[in-house]
């Protein structure tokens, strides 16, 4: 399904995404590396052995990304303007390698855009889930979106 068009959403609908993801280590040595973040507990398995986590912890800014990624395709694909920010990042649980994350989406937010009569902002709120059913990143997200013509 592609996203909708802001006339369509309503405040307080909610999708859960289809599309789920596991963690793997290339993932998260891959992102940090390529985002130049030096934290032992994302490289050093020594290091994260040695932590409370007694393993190697995926970078979060990772965990963050996939939430929002996995969201795409049932929200914004096809009828995003921009996106204008991200607000209330909470991240409660860890998320380790070899966890399988899928994405919740609730609308909590429907404002008409005063500078674009052809578009309104989207507030989501996200929230990704590990098979534990554990929420471990949860973020807002506000999209300028297309109206349909």
């Amino acid at each position: 399904m592609a996203g909708k068009y802001f006339d369509e959403w309503q405040i307080g609908e909610t999708l859960t995404h289809d599309i789920r993801r596991t963690v793997t280590e290339t993932d998260n040595l891959l992102f940090t590396t390529m985002t130049h973040n030096p934290q032992p507990l994302h490289l050093d398995i020594e290091a994260a052995k040695a932590s409370e986590f007694g393993q190697i912890l995926v970078n979060g800014t990772f965990t963050f990304s996939l939430m929002v990624g996995l969201s795409v395709g049932n929200t914004t694909l096809g009828t995003l303007v921009a996106n204008l920010g991200y607000d209330k990042l909470v991240m409660p649980k860890p998320v380790f390698i070899g966890d399988t994350l899928r994405a919740e989406s609730e609308v909590v937010g429907l404002k008409e855009s005063k500078s674009r009569p052809n578009a309104g902002i989207v507030t989501f709120l996200h929230r990704a889930i590990n098979q534990r059913e554990e929420i471990v990143c949860q973020c807002e997200r506000s999209a300028l979106i297309k109206r349909k013509d």
